[in-house]
């Protein structure tokens, strides 16, 4: 699959403006702030191809990206406090919205901060994933912000805190350095078929 011939193709507000899946779909999930626009960047090999927002929950629609195989899926960010409900709101009709159209979604990456526990909000995102079947794996970002000492712990704390998922696929990796993101790659390559249906 070649990662660096992509281009943006649209951003939708609302569910009901999602054209129909044609073909398979890379979903990226996430809280605000955890580094998603930076790990797509770093995967197709751009430096702002998915805007990097200073303000955290500012993203609020889900946008697309186009390689030939596939799509790129940037889910907006949950579990911003400063987000008025009415927001909140449009964000979960969007991203439920989303998931309840019969779309060819091959894998979810579902991020979360290697150097913290999951939030309530990234449990509820893995649970979700988890019981309703979807083919997911979960990105390690922020590698680089941990030394080599502590990387194998924090990997162990996080592998015991989600034990209750059998299976669960962790990806540690860094949008700083690249560390990982060729392994995120192979993952996303070996799951894009044109058969993989939920």
């Amino acid at each position: 699959m070649n990662f660096n011939i992509v281009e943006f193709e649209a951003s939708y507000g609302k569910s009901s403006q999602i054209p129909k899946s044609d073909i398979p779909e890379i979903v990226f999930s996430g809280k605000s702030n955890v580094g998603k626009s930076s790990l797509i960047n770093k995967i197709l090999n751009r430096k702002s191809i998915a805007k990097v927002s200073a303000t955290p929950g500012k993203t609020a629609t889900i946008n697309f990206f186009r390689l030939k195989e596939v799509r790129f899926a940037d889910l907006p960010g949950y579990g911003y406090a400063k987000v008025s409900k009415s927001e909140k709101n449009r964000w979960a009709e969007l991203v439920e919205g989303y998931f309840a159209q019969d779309r060819n979604i091959s894998l979810i990456v579902q991020i979360c901060d290697i150097r913290h526990s999951p939030t309530v909000d990234d449990m509820e995102m893995i649970d979700f994933l988890y019981h309703t079947g979807y083919n997911f794996i979960i990105a390690l970002t922020k590698l680089d912000k941990l030394k080599k000492s502590q990387r194998q712990l924090r990997i162990d704390t996080l592998t015991e805190e989600l034990s209750e998922y059998e299976g669960i696929r962790l990806y540690p990796c860094s949008s700083q350095n690249g560390e990982g993101i060729e392994d995120i790659r192979k993952a996303i390559e070996s799951n894009a078929s044109e058969e993989e249906y939920r």
